[in-house]
C-alpha cells in the first residue's frame, strides 16, 4: 500500500509542475526549488511548542488548503494566488512521497501515514 500512495503522490506532484509550465507567471529557474521550500517554515511554529508547530505545520500542508487557495487563484484569476496553492499542493505531494504525513500532536515524527524514521 505504501507504494501505491507514493505513486498518487507522485502523479500529484507531476500534474502540479506540467500546471505550472502553463501558469502565466514568469520566475527565474532558481527561484522554483526555494518556492517549494517555503512551505517547510511552518515548522517554525514548534519554536512555540508541540501544539502550535502540529496545527502551522498541518495547516501549510492539508492538501485541503492547498485546493482553496487554488480555488481562489482560479476563481479572481490572479496567477500569483494560483501559483502559491500550486506550491502548497505540490510541496505536500513532494512531503508525501518522502513519507512525511500530518503531524499528530505526540510528536513530529508521528504521522497521519506512520511514524517518520
Amino acid at each position: 500500500m505504501d507504494k501505491v500512495i507514493k505513486l498518487e503522490e507522485l502523479a500529484q506532484f507531476a500534474a502540479v509542475i506540467v500546471a505550472l509550465y502553463y501558469l502565466p507567471v514568469h520566475i527565474s529557474w532558481w527561484a522554483w526549488p526555494v518556492l517549494f521550500l517555503l512551505p517547510d517554515l511552518s515548522m517554525l511554529g514548534y519554536l512555540a511548542g508541540p501544539a502550535a508547530g502540529t496545527v502551522s505545520y498541518n495547516f501549510f500542508h492539508h492538501k485541503l488548503v492547498a485546493l482553496a487557495v487554488i480555488g481562489l487563484g482560479w476563481y479572481t484569476s490572479i496567477p500569483y494566488i494560483l501559483l502559491s496553492g500550486l506550491v502548497l499542493y505540490g510541496h505536500s505531494s513532494m512531503d508525501r512521497i518522502m513519507g512525511y504525513g500530518l503531524k499528530y500532536l505526540d510528536g513530529f515524527k508521528h504521522t497521519h501515514l506512520g511514524m517518520i524514521g
